[in-house]
């Protein structure tokens, strides 16, 4: 037993080292670019500059971060970030690396970067990418790490795709159970990429092992996946579960109830995966940190959870909840809620999500949470 656990020790030695020694002749240094600064996309921006500054045979040295312009008393957020080295609006107390430029010019950040990741909510992806149209971006890639779908009644698409759609960029995605404000303090985790090769890739492009160079860190360890849908709608739709968790919680029904919920909410999401998405693979969601390890954590407290308990108390709308609980952050959950809800009405398939559907009919006072039980029954 004990030489089974030193030949585990060695085997995940051996693969830590491998991630620090990438062996490849790459085509160049390549620069990276963060596009967003919240508490996630800096705790993101974090884990990139400390491995650039690392891996001097990978990446150009400064890594710089598009900070949206605001004040702090009477500083820019991006003077105090570059003088103090902290982001002290959305992820204080925590030193970022001295090669992390923020800059409130996105065109500044994203011209001539190699690799664009991006982290911020997504409903100000379009308009953002808008910002950055006719930069040359022809032997570039992305990561978008945000967690969303770009849904509407005419259908849904993954953000990743937009990014693709708009800037002409080939772009993977990252996700998993990782609270930024762990994550920013080197509290170990797991994250699922999914980086699948352009049909333009050539030896010496990016591919998933430098992806996995740029983000891997001995306490944000990065699993490799192929399957972009199944690692984005777990990313989606565990924020809409962890309204529901939260409202059953606010609600006084206590952690049986929130296990039915988180139970009926994976079965939920990979039923809508292999449905919009053909080729989804269900194992995403129930083998990777992106599927149900990402659900568990935001069920138990992140910013959607709080959203939905502090509905089932108070009875307030969301959005008032939201601006008072969570300092200028999103829940992205309100806004998939919604979305998923409408598409769901264009299609004629309310009565196959009933879980989904009866979270946001509760959220909008449309079902009385006493009536949720019913609604989702076998």
């Amino acid at each position: 037993m004990v030489s089974t656990a030193l030949e585990r020790l060695q085997a995940l030695q051996g693969s830590l080292r491998a991630v620090d020694n990438v062996a490849k002749n790459y085509r160049k240094k390549f620069r990276i670019a963060v596009i967003g600064s919240g508490n996630w996309g800096t705790a993101v921006a974090k884990i990139v500059a400390e491995n650039a500054a690392e891996k001097k045979s990978l990446f150009e040295h400064e890594v710089r971060m598009w900070v949206r312009q605001e004040k702090v008393g009477d500083m820019n957020l991006t003077d105090i970030i570059n003088l103090h080295h902290e982001n002290v609006r959305y992820l204080p107390e925590v030193r970022l690396p001295d090669n992390l430029v923020a800059d409130p010019e996105i065109r500044n950040v994203a011209e001539g970067a190699d690799l664009l990741v991006f982290n911020l909510p997504h409903q100000f992806l379009g308009s953002v990418c808008d910002q950055m149209k006719g930069i040359d971006f022809s032997r570039s890639s992305a990561i978008s790490c945000l967690k969303g779908l770009n849904v509407s009644a005419q259908g849904v698409e993954l953000l990743s795709n937009v990014v693709e759609e708009k800037l002409g960029l080939h772009c993977g995605v990252l996700s998993g159970a990782n609270i930024a404000s762990e994550v920013a303090r080197e509290k170990w985790c797991e994250t699922t990429v999914a980086y699948p090769l352009p049909k333009w890739y050539k030896p010496g492009e990016i591919d998933e092992d430098l992806i996995k160079a740029l983000f891997h860190r001995p306490y944000f360890h990065v699993q490799v996946s192929s399957d972009t849908a199944g690692v984005s709608i777990g990313g989606a739709l565990k924020n809409v579960v962890a309204i529901g968790a939260g409202l059953v919680e606010g609600a006084g029904w206590g952690d049986n109830a929130k296990a039915a919920v988180m139970r009926r909410g994976i079965l939920e999401m990979i039923k809508f995966g292999v449905t919009f998405f053909p080729g989804t693979l269900p194992e995403t969601f129930t083998n990777e940190s992106a599927g149900v390890a990402d659900l568990i954590t935001s069920c138990a407290g992140g910013r959607n959870v709080k959203v939905g308990r502090a509905f089932a108390r108070t009875g307030k709308p969301l959005e008032e909840i939201e601006k008072e609980l969570l300092n200028g952050q999103s829940a992205q959950g309100i806004i998939t809620a919604r979305e998923v809800h409408e598409l769901l009405s264009e299609k004629n398939m309310l009565n196959e999500f009933p879980l989904l559907v009866a979270i946001y009919e509760v959220a909008h006072g449309k079902l009385h949470i006493s009536q949720l039980p019913d609604r989702i029954a076998d």
